[in-house]
């Protein structure tokens, strides 16, 4: 039996006596769309870091194809085939789109290959151009884009670094519907060539798109499988609900991601 894409085992970090992610076990196969929702501060960004080389555990272990992550850098990581987004997209405002795209392409070239690369649109641009919607907007300066355009040329960035892996970290965030509906297909379409993990806070677009989801509860898997069966589990109504430990501490009345599970 073939090793999964990516193993995560026994993974565990301390801030300053806080334990952020707790034992936290998760398999991704190759051609996921895979979901990681949660409460605020479950670590679902910090298993992200983990595993992108920008955080380092405190116990555990990250294979990537065979190949332990623990230790790398994250230039390391990016070579190794895994890009990742941030919450808020990172892009050289004063640069074109695809000079953005050009330049996070060249990022896993090698010095040699970089400098005898021929001048023009390379293949790799010019696809991740075209399967995020972004080749008529080519030369115009990434300054210009509106919010879910620079989320977009984000992920066209990522593409074209030819990765095996992409994480990605609420990239729906700020969107209108028709933007999300839009990054909807983009992620669906993405994950028929990749693997795909999405950070998401927004309930009724992980209902829609999701088709194995993996629910981190104070630093721990709480449940994971399809939507249906997230749903209907009652120890996760009962965490979206606000019954955790911390729901338990706050003023009545106060909501908790209610409309999670609804």
């Amino acid at each position: 039996m073939s090793e999964p894409l990516l193993s995560v085992r026994g993974l565990g970090v301390v801030f300053g006596g806080f334990r952020a992610i707790d034992g936290v076990d998760l398999t991704v196969e190759e051609g996921e769309l895979r979901f990681l929702i949660g409460p605020n501060g479950a670590g679902k960004t910090t298993l992200i870091d983990i595993v992108t080389g920008l955080t380092r555990p405190t116990e555990g272990s990250v294979r990537f194809a065979g190949t332990e992550l623990v230790g790398r850098r994250e230039h390391q990581v990016v070579r190794a085939g895994i890009g990742r987004t941030f919450q808020t997209a990172v892009v050289f405002e004063e640069l074109t789109v695809e000079e953005n795209v050009d330049l996070a392409g060249s990022f896993r070239l090698g010095l040699h290959r970089l400098l005898r690369r021929r001048r023009g649109r390379g293949a790799a641009v010019e696809a991740a151009l075209a399967d995020t919607g972004l080749i008529d907007l080519a030369d115009r300066p990434a300054g210009v884009l509106s919010h879910g355009q620079r989320q977009w040329l984000e992920i066209a960035m990522l593409l074209a670094q030819e990765p095996r892996l992409l994480l990605l970290d609420e990239p729906v965030a700020g969107m209108s519907r028709d933007e999300r509906e839009r990054t909807g297909a983009l992620l669906t379409a993405i994950a028929r060539d990749r693997t795909v993990i999405v950070v998401e806070h927004d309930m009724e677009f992980v209902r829609t798109y999701a088709s194995t989801v993996t629910v981190l509860h104070e630093g721990r898997v709480l449940t994971e499988g399809d939507m249906a069966s997230v749903q209907a589990d009652p120890t996760v109504r009962e965490v979206y609900l606000g019954r955790s430990r911390e729901a338990r501490t706050r003023p009545a009345g106060e909501a908790h991601e209610r409309e999670a599970v609804s």
